[in-house]
């Protein structure tokens, strides 16, 4: 493998680490139920699992109850 023959310097190495900035996550609101969520996420609100407004899994106790009750195949 190809090493360097002399030393970088530290201003070397800062000059080329300038360019990764930590950068703040943007949070969204979601039109349908108002939640807050970070964007391009799906997010749970009160059991349902929403991605750009529309339920995604509906993990509701009525299906949850429904699902029980269904022998395994």
């Amino acid at each position: 493998m190809p090493n360097p023959k002399r030393r970088h310097s530290q201003q070397r190495g800062a000059k080329r680490r300038t360019h990764y900035k930590a950068t703040a996550e943007t949070w969204s609101t979601d039109k349908t139920t108002g939640e807050t969520h970070l964007r391009h996420r799906a997010h749970w609100v009160e059991g349902k699992l929403y991605y750009r407004g529309n339920i995604v899994i509906d993990k509701t106790p009525a299906e949850a109850e429904a699902s029980e009750s269904e022998p395994n195949q």
